[in-house]
């Protein structure tokens, strides 16, 4: 019998301390790969194809809004559900973020029990939408 899969996140934070903490919080349950900056969490993204991304907005050089942008553009990356983990509180700024095509947006400061509850949805959202891609690809196999 195969052990399941070990999802995998990308933290998106400026802020070594965030990353810390939320490797601290995460890596018991997934594999966790992180980026300081917008370049670094593009590379990483396309390089590692996580199962979904934690992205901050307030970022020096690209902020999180236009990183999930450049995100959904590329075709290896599109289908990463995105959520942003941010200390922008307003209701604007939420619906800003939902509408650029974010799965969810949490706030900081975060209750780590929230955050795993949170990942855990959106993981398993994935793998049924993964699994419904795969099973429309295989009935629609030419014969």
């Amino acid at each position: 019998m195969s052990e399941p899969k070990k999802y995998s996140v990308l933290v998106v934070d400026d802020e070594t301390l965030n990353i810390a903490a939320l490797s601290n919080i995460l890596s018991p349950e997934y594999t966790v790969y992180a980026a300081k900056d917008a370049s670094a969490a593009i590379a990483a993204a396309e390089k590692y194809i996580p199962d979904v991304i934690l992205l901050d907005i307030v970022m020096p050089e690209m902020d999180g809004y236009a990183t999930l942008a450049e995100l959904k553009r590329s075709e290896k990356t599109k289908d990463i559900p995105v959520i942003f983990l941010t200390a922008k509180i307003s209701p604007e700024d939420e619906a800003m973020g939902l509408s650029l095509g974010a799965v969810d947006y949490i706030t900081k400061p975060f209750s780590p029990h929230i955050l795993l509850k949170r990942a855990e949805l959106h993981l398993l959202l994935k793998a049924r939408e993964d699994e419904l891609r795969e099973f429309n690809r295989f009935i629609h196999k030419p014969v």
